[in-house]
């Protein structure tokens, strides 16, 4: 019983106004150049849903104070929002970035095996939200940014300069404007839990799709949208190794990570994918424990359509990987595993973002 009590303490945090303690632990060391979060959105992580135009914010200021990061303007999206790409890696990879990437190029198109890659940095894109009600993955990413590029630790210093981040996040600029406009509109001063409340249940046609109400995780293989063309114009650009899928499921779910179920896979996918890809689980495993968290694997999900963010990776010489995170919807509801709250939903999608760019440099 104690162990069963201690698996869902983590998830009764009625107050959803947390603290970057919260998510990041002691953050004594990180440059104070760097700024907050709260100190340009005006609110901390988790207090309420970040919206685009404060994401974007955020995303130039940051951008502006460290060496660690090139931003690129893709484009704009059919409601004339920014999609946004941060480069991440350490200043001594950002002056030879082009070289790098080459390089890295090189894996793919050449027929020489013998490539010395002992000093090249690992590739990982790492994609949030490209269904625009499964905030989690967004907001996670704000912290995500924050802290590769504010943290000073040894450790932070050592991943970077052997990563290559490509940090996309938010995948779905106008679905994510339209929930999070929703879920703070209807937001409760004093939190109401009951899923019958009006903040967990949106208009139609939700905001699940982008402005023509398509399901970009369907659009990786037809490649039909604008929010597409630029995502795979970037996979292209670069070939990553790694390619991380963050979404968010039924409430009453806890936390899935890849591998999904093995007989579902697409033919074509190696089974040394598959392998690597439950290698990397394990990093998950441990990341998840180490909080608390509730997780599974391989009892749900498939890896067959090549048109989706987590597959699409497959068919092309690399790891996809598909995070499903269980959805507070707004910012607090009853679940079958207690009360479930946003900041609980972010830092579970931290913990893997972190567990993946682990799993990475050290494989």
């Amino acid at each position: 019983m104690k162990k069963i009590l201690f698996l869902l303490a983590p998830l009764f945090c009625l107050n959803a106004q947390v603290d970057l303690s919260y998510y990041l632990g002691d953050t004594s060391n990180y440059n104070q150049s760097i700024p907050t979060p709260e100190s340009i959105i005006g609110h901390q992580v988790g207090e309420l849903h970040v919206s685009h135009d404060k994401l974007s914010h955020y995303v130039q200021e940051v951008s502006k104070n460290s060496d660690r990061v090139k931003l690129v303007n893709r484009g704009k999206t059919y409601e004339n929002r920014v999609s946004w790409l941060m480069i991440i890696t350490s200043e001594s990879n950002q002056s030879r970035l082009e070289e790098i990437r080459q390089n890295h190029l090189e894996l793919s198109n050449s027929k020489n095996r013998d490539i010395d890659v002992s000093n090249m940095p690992i590739v990982v894109y790492k994609g949030y939200t490209v269904h625009g009600d499964e905030p989690s993955g967004t907001n996670a990413s704000l912290l995500l940014m924050y802290h590769l590029l504010a943290s000073d630790s040894e450790e932070t210093k050592d991943l970077l300069e052997n990563t290559i981040i490509l940090l996309d996040p938010s995948m779905n600029p106008d679905g994510h404007q339209r929930f999070s406009q929703w879920a703070n509109n209807n937001k409760n001063q004093s939190l109401n839990p009951d899923p019958n409340d009006r903040e967990y249940n949106q208009y139609w046609p939700r905001a699940r799709t982008n402005h023509y109400w398509f399901d970009l995780n369907r659009d990786y293989l037809p490649n039909q949208l604008i929010e597409s063309n630029l995502k795979i114009q970037t996979y292209t650009e670069w070939l990553p190794n790694i390619m991380t899928d963050f979404h968010e499921m039924g409430t009453n779910s806890t936390y899935f990570f890849q591998p999904g179920v093995p007989q579902r896979k697409n033919p074509l996918i190696s089974d040394l994918n598959q392998d690597l890809t439950k290698e990397i689980a394990t990093y998950h495993e441990e990341a998840l424990n180490e909080i608390g968290s509730l997780y599974y694997s391989e009892e749900s999900f498939d890896d067959f359509y090549f048109g989706k963010g987590s597959t699409y990776p497959d068919a092309n010489g690399g790891i996809g990987i598909l995070f499903e995170q269980g959805s507070s919807r707004g910012h607090i509801q009853e679940s079958v595993n207690g009360i479930i709250t946003f900041p609980f939903t972010i830092k579970n999608q931290l913990a893997t973002s972190f567990s993946t760019l682990k799993a990475a440099k050290n494989m």
